[in-house]
């Protein structure tokens, strides 16, 4: 980095900037836990040589604290995989099912904001279509942060909820579904096969939230990707320019997405895999009635404490799916 020619490509550059400035933080961090590490050894040996039951608190709880921090750190080593550390953006469909899956998809909503918001991410959302009566038909956001993608690509699939429905006036049970997808935001160093000629650009008045000025004037975008019908669309800023930016962004997203669809598809047909995953299966059960459960259909991964889960405690299952995904390599 001291050489002159350094800065001759400047994106080059700060990526490798990038990296060392993570190693020096990785590195910190662990020489951190290891110096606290032998401070509690040499307070133990002198509280067990002093027979000093007054440092055993103390003791404890720092031996759980490292503990911890050693637990996050596991997680972080299993994210190594190209763009972990991006943002993500993550987009919600409500299933068949009417009012009751739009609801279940608002749910779905809520506890992912909670999750990302308990980890000191930032959220913008993107896009939002209301359900006719109640709930969401579908919605897009971006969750900025550290890791980001790295964790929540471990929800993408489709969410069953099975419940006494609240819109059924016989209080029947209902099964109702909703998928959840999620690609890592792609900066614009990162190649993806986009000719503007084959994209249709349109113009619309946006809904919902945002004051009058987003509700007068054309300011909302979609953009509709022709050879692929795939379509991005974004209306949560508050000029035309500004959602066309951020919907172009989406739109290399889901096509970088599709690429890599594509890539997995062909390995899979070498590696002559019969059972793969396909992108929109289900992955994990949400029971409120008549017993609770929540349960990881990949990891094997339960809990009963359903409210947690709606709450945004979804720790437990991300890294689940994670330590699965590296036995299943």
């Amino acid at each position: 980095m001291s050489d002159p020619s350094f800065w001759d490509n400047p994106d080059k550059a700060r990526e490798i900037s990038q990296q060392a400035t993570e190693a020096k933080d990785t590195y910190d961090t662990y020489t951190r836990l290891f110096e606290q590490a032998e401070g509690i050894q040499e307070l133990l040996e002198i509280a067990i040589e002093e027979d000093d039951q007054s440092m055993e608190a103390e003791i404890k709880s720092e031996i759980e604290r490292i503990g911890l921090i050693l637990e996050q750190k596991e997680i972080e080593i299993l994210l190594n995989e190209p763009y972990d550390t991006n943002n993500a953006i993550i987009t919600f469909h409500a299933g068949a099912g009417g009012t009751e899956a739009q609801d279940w998809t608002e749910m779905l909503i809520r506890m992912y904001l909670k999750w990302a918001e308990s980890r000191g991410f930032e959220l913008e959302e993107l896009n939002i279509l209301p359900g006719d009566e109640a709930g969401v038909k579908s919605a897009e956001y971006m969750i900025r942060g550290k890791f980001a993608y790295g964790l929540l690509k471990a929800e993408k699939g489709v969410h069953r909820l099975v419940r006494i429905s609240p819109f059924d006036a016989a209080k029947r049970r209902h099964t109702s579904f909703a998928a959840v997808d999620v690609m890592p935001e792609i900066t614009d160093d990162v190649e993806v096969d986009l000719n503007m000629a084959d994209v249709r650009v349109d113009y619309y008045r946006a809904s919902g939230a945002g004051g009058q000025h987003i509700n007068k004037t054309s300011s909302a975008v979609r953009m509709t990707h022709l050879p692929t019908g795939i379509v991005a669309q974004c209306q949560s800023q508050r000029s035309q320019h500004q959602n066309k930016d951020r919907c172009l962004q989406i739109l290399r997203a889901k096509l970088y997405e599709l690429e890599l669809a594509k890539r997995e598809k062909e390995k899979q047909a070498i590696d002559g895999e019969q059972q793969a995953i396909e992108w929109g299966s289900q992955i994990r059960s949400y029971v409120f009635q008549p017993y609770t459960l929540v349960k990881d259909n990949r990891s094997g991964v339960e809990t009963g404490n359903i409210q947690a889960v709606m709450d945004g405690e979804l720790d437990v299952f991300i890294e689940g799916f994670l330590k699965y995904n590296k036995l299943q390599k």
